[in-house]
């Protein structure tokens, strides 16, 4: 199954950090999936493939730490948080030999888990490492940081936007096929998964509406062309 390079899978326990972290997440442009405890956790990782897991280490059934080495039994680059009040260095030091790629401890300030989370995410972005920045008319496209940036100013792109734009750069002035965007960001190729790539490729030509010289180019049924005449 392909990665889902714009969803964060939560894994807590506690339903009103869960609702809180989802919803701070989801306001920065994430698409969230929130399940209960480990074994819930394993499931959706192996359905959804997402860019992220924020996982409680205290959890019923299974928790967060064999949770992760079950989850890196079949994914070795999968990128997981994980959030704990147990801040004992022995409990740091078994969530990182677990699988776990980051620890943030609780209380933690919300502004914080979003960096750690938009930190994790670049490294599953296709293509972000290959090239630092793009040239694209007066714009320069920074795939690492998400960013888009023209006269000075600096507009910052949700994760879905970015992944998009990874890809229309890389084959600029060819076009794309919109399944192979729709499989390698969403995950399927459905009928909803489209209505949702449309709109992500008009909030991108808005993007570049100072610019006339840059377009996205639609080719019906068969995907998208990023083009500066």
């Amino acid at each position: 199954m392909a990665e889902n390079n714009t969803t964060v899978l939560v894994v807590e326990d506690e339903q009103m950090l869960a609702r809180i972290i989802s919803d701070a997440l989801r306001q920065s442009g994430w698409e969230v999936t929130a399940v209960g405890d480990g074994v819930e956790g394993v499931e959706a990782y192996g359905r959804l493939r997402p860019a992220v897991v924020v996982a409680d280490v205290m959890m019923p059934r299974m928790d967060g730490f064999e949770m992760a080495r079950r989850i890196r039994a079949f994914d070795r680059d999968a990128q997981i948080l994980f959030l704990s009040a147990r801040s004992a260095a022995d409990d740091v030091v078994e969530g990182f030999r677990s699988g776990g790629d980051d620890y943030l401890r609780k209380p933690f300030a919300m502004n914080e888990l979003l960096v750690r989370v938009e930190s994790l995410a670049r490294r599953r972005i296709p293509g972000s490492a290959a090239c630092e920045e793009y040239a694209v008319g007066d714009y320069t496209f920074d795939p690492n940081r998400w960013t888009l940036c023209r006269a000075g100013v600096t507009v910052k792109l949700s994760a879905r936007e970015a992944a998009i734009l990874s890809f229309l750069v890389r084959d600029m002035g060819r076009t794309v096929d919109m399944r192979r965007l729709l499989t390698e960001i969403w995950g399927d190729d459905g009928y909803y998964s489209l209505r949702s790539l449309n709109v992500y490729i008009t909030r991108l030509r808005h993007r570049f509406s100072d610019d006339p010289r840059v377009g996205i180019v639609s080719e019906r049924n068969v995907g998208y062309r990023l083009i500066v005449s």
